[in-house]
């Protein structure tokens, strides 16, 4: 999957190093619940341009499609985390992993933060593995949340544009 930015590379990987954005995202997230559960900007000296980010979302149970709902008792909540590293070659890679609190669903994968030579912008690629261990069904629920992390790579893009220009 990927995701094209009119901004550079810096200016997204910029954004990814304030606090203030990760908590503007989690609001803009149309869950019922978003916490940022940890944030280290800058590693060990503050200043190594990594950033770390653990997030939990929540979806109270009666807004969750029927599906979910046959599936998963209760709220559905969702810990994210996010190890970005600096801009090396003006390229920034990270790793990303998640998982459904309580249910046999996780995903981990890597994403690499690179320019467009045509336009100086940059584009966001993500490969991600999805595992969904439910016997007969869980390969359909994979292809299922696949297609939900496009959407929210194309919603978490336009945040992002969105807070850049606002920063300009």
């Amino acid at each position: 999957m990927s995701v094209d930015y009119e901004a550079s590379v810096a200016d997204v990987h910029g954004a990814f190093l304030e606090e203030d954005y990760w908590r503007a995202r989690l609001v803009d997230s149309g869950t019922d619940i978003a916490e940022l559960e940890s944030l280290r900007i800058g590693g060990k000296s503050g200043k190594d341009g990594t950033v770390d980010v653990v997030t939990m979302q929540a979806v109270h149970s009666h807004n969750l499609p029927a599906l979910v709902t046959q599936l998963h008792r209760g709220d559905l909540c969702v810990r994210r985390e996010e190890a970005w590293g600096p801009v090396v070659d003006g390229v920034a890679t990270a790793t990303i992993s998640g998982c459904v609190v309580n249910a046999p669903v996780s995903l981990s994968g890597t994403a690499l933060l690179g320019p467009i030579e045509e336009s100086g912008g940059a584009r966001l690629k993500f490969q991600a593995t999805i595992h969904v261990r439910v016997p007969i069904i869980g390969g359909k629920l994979e292809k299922i949340i696949g297609g939900h992390l496009a959407d929210l790579m194309v919603m978490e893009q336009r945040f992002t544009t969105t807070w850049i220009a606002g920063s300009a």
